[in-house]
């Protein structure tokens, strides 16, 4: 992982009926409360919440604020309208992911919900020199729930971040054979007091709702094939991987760190890898491990590897790999079990091409040098391999 996750924060809610503690990346919240299937089908439904209080929360305050995390960001956040959001990165000089976040700004306080608060907080206070900002972790006083609702918060409604996956938002691309396949996912995060979010999940209990775990998000989430930083990012991760400059990259917003990375992989590049999603063989009934390797049929060089795994509701056994872009999409992969070895057919999420839907012209010879992001001294990093 190319940054330091948050620390896990133990929830109340496991302390509910049936509820099953989460490992990995989700420990500290309910992997299930008792029947993960029907909880996925209420879920997809529209009519379940999900505790998600191990993410992490960073506010940032300030009336610089928002033109200081645009000169930070992949995103363009200068003018962000109150309660709009929107999902930007930090990348390294070299251009690879060290952070992901969600943003919603309320007209004070600039929120970002993330996986790493307190690597992002550190970071961010780093950058603040001169500038009217102050930074703070704050997840120790706010958590989060998660809910399939599309819209923004209407007035009363506490601070609430919407998914804009699977759309392609201002100044991004999209990397995926169109149109994209998987399922439109209506995801939103709500922020509320670490001390409220009993009475918040019983609110929506009470609408009739049902309390939902991390085995229904993750499915769903899987389904949309919507990356993750906690599980697909790793520390050489480029954006175009994951077709992630659909919602959190715009490529016109002028100079930022790892700009020209990101540059020239989608003018003059191919990213090297590529997010596939794989739809295994549920003989077995077994799963495989998250970082198992993935071989091609016929032949015992390794791929790629698995970063996400779920057993859905309606397809059964599935995951999410991230492959050399040169795999053929059509070729059948192996995946190690502790029920043995499972095959697994590709759906692909980055098109194998390697390029976008809006790649500009191949350069003559009189424009080899002279690419986008020429002129920002903030960054380098040479064309990745």
């Amino acid at each position: 992982m190319s940054a330091e996750r948050s620390p896990s924060m133990v929830s109340a809610l496991l302390a509910r009926p049936g509820a099953v503690s989460a490992s990995g990346p989700d420990a500290g919240v309910a992997s299930h409360y008792g029947d993960p299937v029907a909880e996925q089908r209420a879920l997809a439904a529209g009519r379940a919440v999900v505790d998600q209080s191990h993410l992490g929360v960073v506010t940032v305050t300030g009336p610089d604020r928002l033109s200081w995390l645009d000169s930070l960001c992949t995103q363009s956040v200068r003018m962000l309208a109150p309660h709009e959001s929107a999902e930007l990165m930090i990348l390294s000089p070299q251009g690879r992911i060290e952070h992901v976040a969600g943003l919603v700004d309320d007209g004070r306080t600039a929120w970002l919900i993330t996986e790493t608060a307190p690597a992002l907080a550190q970071f961010l206070d780093r950058m603040r020199f001169m500038l009217r900002v102050d930074v703070a972790d704050a997840t120790d006083a706010w958590a989060v729930l998660g809910e399939p609702i599309a819209r923004p918060p209407v007035d009363g409604e506490p601070i609430t971040w919407v998914d804009p996956w699977p759309g392609v938002t201002p100044g991004g691309t999209t990397y995926s054979p169109e149109p994209l396949g998987g399922d439109v996912r209506p995801w939103r995060l709500v922020v509320v007091g670490r001390g409220q979010l009993d009475e918040e999940i019983d609110a929506r209990l009470d609408s009739g709702w049902m309390l939902a775990g991390s085995w229904a998000a993750e499915a769903e989430r899987i389904r949309a094939h919507r990356p993750r930083f906690a599980t697909e990012v790793d520390a050489v991760a480029l954006p175009h991987e994951y077709d992630w400059l659909r919602t959190a990259v715009h490529l016109h917003k002028g100079c930022y760190r790892g700009q020209e990375t990101v540059a020239k992989v989608h003018n003059v590049g191919r990213p090297p890898r590529r997010l596939t999603l794989l739809h295994l063989d549920g003989s077995a009934h077994v799963l495989p491990s998250i970082g198992a390797p993935v071989t091609v049929l016929g032949s015992d060089a390794v791929a790629g590897h698995v970063t996400s795994v779920a057993r859905d509701k309606d397809e059964g056994p599935m995951a999410l790999a991230l492959i050399r872009r040169s795999i053929d999409p059509s070729a059948t992969l192996l995946v190690p079990s502790d029920g043995g070895e499972l095959s697994a057919t590709q759906e692909p999420i980055v098109d194998p091409s390697g390029f976008s839907a809006d790649r500009p012209p191949k350069p003559g010879p009189t424009m080899k040098g002279l690419l986008m992001g020429r002129g920002c001294d903030t960054d380098g990093g040479d064309l990745p391999d």
